[in-house]
C-alpha cells in the first residue's frame, strides 16, 4: 500500500513520520541530531530514500547531512560552500553597507529529475548548488549580483533565502523569495535573474513599482498551473497568474493577513490554504484560536477550518516552511507549530487531527508519498 513520510526540522533535532496510506497510524523516528537546529529536511522526488537535511550548529557551523536510506541513518556530507568570486555588500538595518556573510541554510531544494542535484537557499540571500549528492556546493552569483543586490537588507528574521520553486516541465526556470528583497525569477539556469515583485505594496515602501524591498513570506506552486504563484507576505496574500510579473492581493475576508505559511491542495490548484496570526508583533493566532483558513476560489474567499484544533488560549505559531501537503488521492495536508504539534487533515482541512505532538518547535514540514 502507498504510504507517507513526513520530514520534520524542529529546535532540537529532526523527526521522521511514516504511516502507510490510511494515514491512522505513525512511527515516528528521531530525534536525529538530538539538540540541533534543523531548519529543514527534505526528501528527492527522483529517489524517495534520498533525504537531506540542514544542520545548523554553534560549534561546528552548517552542516548537510544526508541518508540514502529514508532516514534511518545518516552521514554528513557538504560542509563547504564555494563562493564564486567577491559578492560585495549589502544594506544593513541602518543603511549603511557590509559584507555578505554565510550564516545557516535555510532551504533545501532537490532537484525534480535527479537525486545528486540540491539547491540551498541561504543567509545573506544566496542560492547554492551541488551537481555529487551535497559534497560540494558552490554559489550561483548571478542573483546576488543582479544590479539590486546593494540596496536588499534583513527582514527581522534575517536576509534569508527561504524558497526556492521550480518549473515542472522547463529546467532553466526557479523562483525563489528572499525576506526583506522580494521575488526573482531566472529563465535561463540561474545565470541571470528578474526581480518580479510588480503590485506588491509594503510599509516603507509606498510605491506599487519598487523593484526590491518587500518582506516576501513564503511562495506555492501547484505543478499544473506553474505561471500562477500564491504568496504570503508580511502583511497580504498575494496571487500571480503571469509567472510573478504581476501581482495582486487576494486577502479577502481573513481576520488577519499577517501569517508565514501557503500551501496549495496537491490535486486542486484553486484551493489555498494559510494559517492567519495576530500581527508582525504578535506572533499567535487572533483571539488565541488556532485555524487554518481555506479557499476553493484561489483567494478573495476564504473560510476558517477549526475541527480538531485548540481553539481557546492557544498561543502557538505556524512558521513558512511548516505546512505541506501530500500527493495520495485524498490529499493530506499537514502543518507544525512553535509548540511542538504536527497536526494532519485527511479530508482536506474539514478535521484535523495530531501526528505528534510535544515535540521541540517545528521549523519545516515537507511530506513524500511513498
Amino acid at each position: 500500500m502507498t504510504g507517507v513520510r513526513v520530514l520534520v526540522g524542529t529546535r532540537k533535532g529532526a523527526f521522521v513520520l511514516t504511516s502507510d496510506g490510511t494515514r491512522r497510524d505513525w512511527e515516528v523516528s528521531g530525534p536525529h541530531f538530538g539538540g540541533w537546529e534543523i531548519y529543514h529536511v527534505a526528501g528527492s522526488s527522483a529517489d524517495p530514500d534520498r533525504l537531506y537535511a540542514a544542520q545548523s550548529t554553534a560549534w561546528f557551523g552548517q552542516l548537510i547531512q544526508r541518508s540514502d536510506d529514508g532516514g534511518r541513518s545518516w552521514r554528513p556530507i557538504g560542509k563547504e560552500f564555494a563562493y564564486d568570486g567577491d559578492p560585495g555588500t549589502h544594506q544593513f538595518y541602518d543603511g549603511t553597507q557590509v559584507p555578505w556573510e554565510f550564516r545557516r541554510v535555510w532551504h533545501l531544494e532537490p532537484s525534480l529529475s535527479d537525486p545528486d542535484v540540491v539547491y540551498a537557499g541561504i543567509e545573506d540571500a544566496g542560492l547554492f548548488r551541488t551537481t555529487d549528492g551535497g559534497t560540494t556546493w558552490h554559489e550561483l552569483p548571478g542573483l546576488r549580483t543582479h544590479g539590486t543586490g546593494p540596496s536588499w537588507q534583513p527582514g527581522a528574521g534575517g536576509l534569508c533565502l527561504h524558497t526556492i520553486l521550480q518549473h515542472p516541465t522547463d529546467q532553466q526556470r526557479l523562483f525563489v523569495a528572499i525576506s526583506a528583497a522580494g521575488v526573482f525569477r531566472t529563465d535561463d539556469g540561474a545565470k541571470t535573474w528578474t526581480a518580479t515583485n510588480r503590485g506588491l505594496v509594503s510599509d516603507g515602501i509606498p510605491d506599487p513599482d519598487a523593484e526590491v524591498g518587500h518582506c516576501v513570506h513564503r511562495l506555492a506552486m501547484h505543478p499544473s498551473r506553474p505561471d500562477t504563484l500564491f504568496m504570503q507576505k508580511h502583511w497580504d496574500v498575494m496571487r500571480s497568474d503571469d509567472a510573478g510579473d504581476s501581482w495582486r492581493e487576494i486577502s479577502g475576508n481573513l481576520p488577519s493577513d499577517f501569517g508565514f505559511p501557503i500551501a496549495v491542495h496537491a490535486h486542486e490548484p484553486e484551493t489555498v490554504y494559510v494559517v492567519p496570526i495576530t500581527s508582525d508583533s504578535e506572533h499567535y493566532p487572533p483571539e488565541g484560536r488556532l485555524r487554518v483558513y481555506r479557499s476553493r476560489t484561489g483567494g478573495d474567499e476564504w473560510e476558517p477550518l477549526t475541527t480538531g484544533l485548540p481553539q481557546e488560549h492557544c498561543y502557538v505559531n505556524v512558521l513558512r516552511d511548516a505546512m505541506a501537503v501530500d500527493s495520495l488521492d485524498d490529499c493530506g495536508v499537514y502543518f507544525g507549530t512553535t509548540g511542538g504539534q504536527v497536526y494532519c487533515s485527511l479530508d482536506s482541512g474539514d478535521s484535523w487531527s495530531p501526528v505528534v505532538s510535544n515535540l521541540p518547535s517545528v521549523l519545516s514540514v515537507e511530506v513524500q508519498t511513498l
